[in-house]
């Protein structure tokens, strides 16, 4: 029997419907920027098969095709292209491309164009960043840092061992992190996030599996409020033990999940270097204004084992990272210089520990070693800042080196602290002069305005400021 042409066409439009329905395509993890410079920006996105966790709490991907628009207008008037993007399994399918040859100072707007059926389409959520401001600029910066989000904790409280008070709602629970509302308040110019982004070892769900370390970056990036803030706000980000391998882990031991395919996933995963970039260290410096330096180290990659006896062999940073640090500190003519480690220097920390420079029985050597070379080199107005302890303080080494932690993010990973002269701390002498420390457990993030003077200030996960230095 032949078929009318309105048949025809109404079953060739019920087929072209079925095959765009089964191609639908979202931006479950929204969009983020990276690496941000005066003139520079890595732009990233992850195609997913639909918005929000499936029965089996993980976001599945999609693969397709994607290109970015950027433009300094809202309405994306001139805007300009890159390249068609392939999002596919081997990258997890993410797309990111560097966007180069942009004006300092200046705000842009991106989105992601998706290619569904015959069309490109563009999708949201819109992003936006301003690039930094010219190296001699004088304009004041403000960015802020933070470090150990802890989503079983967050999630699940005691049933994942948590440390703090459970002051997580059900909204929370479902849209994420307080504090990332408080901290987009501050329309800061970026962040570090210091590494614990993830944790893949956790008594919830222990991650060894490419799949399963993925699964936790999913689950994590999917919380409206953290799609909120990347949208917005560029970051630069370290890793840590949790999202390398596990707790204190190094390169010793061959437990799952190995030490290559820690660093892979945390390349493949943050908009850190360019795809397909496998050689670019990911310790890095960037000039912030004309009075700031930051410096970003890397912790993981290249240090000596924990266990080994301490002393002139033992290294948390490798060679040629330290020799790299010393060289781009003596070059820099920046007021300020400011070293952020996704561990501490000074501390104090737990007496039992041998993870970080502030251990006893860690990697302390090196970092005396290392103030001793500022000193000697005349590395003035130098200080740091480091993640990983999951309480806040305000530490004054006895060289006059100060250091700023800022705790973990969320209330439920937050503890008390040790302070100096505790004996179950690594400062039973009280050498190091504390001016502040948590006066309870609560999540929180620091604020750092950067221009002719520097001020931090600490606030918890509800905004309130609680104390401000300024060095």
């Amino acid at each position: 029997m032949m078929l009318s042409r309105l048949a025809l066409v109404i079953l060739a439009s019920l087929v072209c419907s079925s095959a765009v329905q089964a191609q639908r395509y979202f931006l479950g993890q929204g969009v983020m920027s990276g690496e941000v410079t005066s003139t520079s920006v890595l732009l990233q996105t992850r195609l997913t098969a639909r918005e929000g966790l499936d029965e089996s709490g993980d976001l599945p991907g999609r693969a397709g095709r994607v290109r970015f628009e950027w433009s300094t207008a809202p309405d994306f008037r001139s805007s300009q292209t890159s390249d068609q993007l392939i999002a596919e399994p081997g990258h997890d399918f993410i797309v990111r491309h560097l966007v180069t040859s942009l004006t300092p100072g200046t705000r842009y707007y991106y989105r992601a164009l998706v290619s569904v059926a015959t069309e490109e389409r563009p999708f949201e959520p819109i992003g936006q960043f301003q690039t930094l401001p010219a190296e001699d600029s004088e304009a004041d910066v403000e960015f802020l840092v933070f470090s150990c989000m802890n989503y079983n904790k967050f999630l699940h409280g005691k049933k994942a061992k948590s440390s703090g008070p459970l002051t997580a709602t059900e909204e929370d629970k479902r849209l994420g992190y307080p504090a990332l509302v408080h901290m987009k308040k501050h329309s800061p110019a970026f962040f570090v996030g210091t590494g614990d982004i993830v944790y893949y070892d956790n008594p919830y769900r222990n991650a060894e599996t490419l799949t399963q370390l993925r699964q936790c970056w999913h689950e994590q990036f999917r919380f409206p409020r953290l799609i909120d803030f990347l949208k917005e706000v560029p970051g630069y980000w370290s890793k840590d033990d949790h999202d390398f391998r596990f707790n204190d882990s190094d390169h010793d031991k061959d437990r799952l999940p190995l030490p290559n395919t820690g660093i892979q996933v945390f390349r493949e995963q943050l908009p850190i270097v360019p795809a397909d970039d496998q050689d670019s260290p990911t310790y890095r410096t960037f000039r912030v204004n004309q009075h700031l330096q930051i410096w970003l180290t890397e912790g993981r990659d290249y240090r000596s084992p924990n266990r080994m006896k301490d002393g002139p062999e033992k290294t948390l940073w490798g060679d040629e990272q330290k020799q790299w640090l010393k060289s781009t500190l003596k070059a820099s003519d920046a007021k300020w210089k400011l070293l952020i480690s996704p561990t501490p220097l000074i501390g104090p920390d737990d007496a039992y520990k041998k993870d970080n420079h502030a251990n006893l029985k860690g990697f302390r050597h090196e970092a005396n070693e290392f103030f001793e070379w500022l000193d000697a080199n005349e590395i003035d107005h130098f200080m740091t800042m480091c993640g990983d302890r999951h309480w806040q303080y305000h530490s004054i080494h006895p060289s006059g080196i100060q250091e700023f932690a800022c705790g973990a993010l969320n209330d439920e990973n937050s503890r008390m602290g040790v302070p100096p002269g505790s004996r179950r701390g690594t400062d039973p002498e009280a050498l190091i002069e504390q001016p502040f420390i948590s006066p309870e457990p609560s999540g929180g993030f620091l604020s750092v305005t950067a221009g002719e003077d520097l001020l931090v200030e600490f606030y918890n996960d509800e905004g309130k400021l609680l104390y401000e230095a300024r060095p």
